[in-house]
């Protein structure tokens, strides 16, 4: 095997609502939150733009036994120290009732002046994402697995869809958290980089010319990290499961080490441009698992699940190599089961109610932790 078993590390990042357990809404807790923590509590919480969000992040992680072990940990500590604040926390992307007009700005110069430049399409942004990262230490490989991996975006997307409502509407899509960040600038589907020098002389021309003030503000779904060598996947909605979180961190990491094979067996998967990319990320967004994809190889519509189906199979030698066959077998259960966009859905239509929904959230986001 032409690859190196420690390059792939894992890190994972959870973007979790606080809700008010009583009336079901977003709320504005994060302070409290911070304030409520101890040296005990032994864990890192983050803010972000809104002041109903908190982000917590995994340890470098060198298997996903160990990612597992911290995404459990994680989301354990954060509800604990939530409950102190009078709230708990909640894994979807969106959140189904609450207005983003009632979300208060979390204090801070970065973002005061984030809101000063983007106004409403900032405001509005309240959204939750999971950001999963691969360890390649090799910028120059980590590009060329970068320019392949573009290609599967899509499918991801469609295998975590958790943000059919937003704002007290069925919105009709899957992922309508893809469409309201698509509104920020330098977000999306990116394209292909010939080197990381040209990667690197494209970041340095947007801060050159005040386009960015840093390079972290470059959002794509899918980003070689400024300052981590991994490659970083952020294209995904939240799954509400823990296990649902694993089969994708899983599939992400085998998915890098056999695409980094191939590069060093001097193949590549084709490259194909951004534009095409858009075009089966729009699908995912609006039919999820239940839509079909175009493969541009074969340049026909084929259903989702069937390609995503044959992403295990291309992924499948690495499976044991990484020894995380458990958690990429549990995508067959989504395929099978569908996303939480599809089980959130089925609970409003059951109940008629988007409390129901928050609470079926809540309870799957706790599910395996406590």
């Amino acid at each position: 095997m032409n690859v190196v078993k420690d390059s792939f590390t894992l890190g994972i990042e959870e973007e979790f609502q606080l809700i008010d357990p009583e009336s079901r809404e977003l709320k504005n807790a994060i302070s409290q939150m911070i304030e409520a923590q101890t040296s005990v509590d032994d864990i890192h919480l983050m803010k972000e733009l809104h002041q109903s969000v908190v982000e917590v992040a995994s340890g470098v992680c060198v298997n996903i036994q160990e990612a597992r072990a911290d995404v459990v940990a994680n989301r354990a500590k954060a509800a604990r120290i939530a409950e102190r604040a009078g709230c708990r926390i909640a894994a979807s992307s969106t959140h189904p009732f609450s207005m983003w007009q009632a979300q208060e700005i979390s204090a801070g110069e970065r973002y005061s002046r984030m809101v000063g430049e983007l106004q409403d399409a900032a405001r509005a942004n309240v959204i939750f994402g999971l950001h999963v990262h691969v360890g390649i230490t090799d910028r120059e490989e980590a590009i060329a697995v970068y320019n392949s991996a573009r290609y599967f975006l899509p499918h991801f997307l469609a295998l975590t869809g958790s943000s059919p409502f937003f704002n007290g509407r069925d919105t009709g899509l899957k992922s309508v958290r893809s469409l309201i960040f698509r509104r920020m600038p330098r977000t999306g589907i990116p394209e292909a980089f010939s080197s990381y020098r040209e990667y690197e002389s494209l970041l340095d021309l947007l801060v050159r010319t005040g386009c960015v003030d840093s390079e972290r503000k470059v959002w794509w779904d899918l980003r070689p990290h400024p300052n981590y060598e991994t490659l970083e996947f952020r294209v995904c909605d939240i799954p509400p499961l823990v296990d649902e979180v694993m089969a994708v961190a899983a599939l992400f990491q085998c998915l890098v080490a056999r695409l980094m094979r191939m590069h060093r067996d001097n193949q590549q998967w084709r490259y194909y441009p951004a534009t095409l990319i858009e075009e089966n990320k729009w699908r995912a967004v609006r039919y999820g698992l239940d839509g079909s994809l175009i493969d541009f190889g074969r340049q026909k519509e084929v259903p989702t699940r069937d390609l995503i189906y044959e992403i295990l199979e291309f992924v499948d030698e690495m499976v044991d190599f990484l020894d995380c066959r458990n958690e990429v077998e549990y995508v067959r259960q989504i395929l099978e089961n569908g996303t939480s966009a599809d089980r959130q859905r089925a609970v409003y239509e059951k109940t008629g109610s988007f409390e129901a929904v928050v609470d079926h959230v809540l309870d799957e986001t706790m599910m395996g932790v406590e």
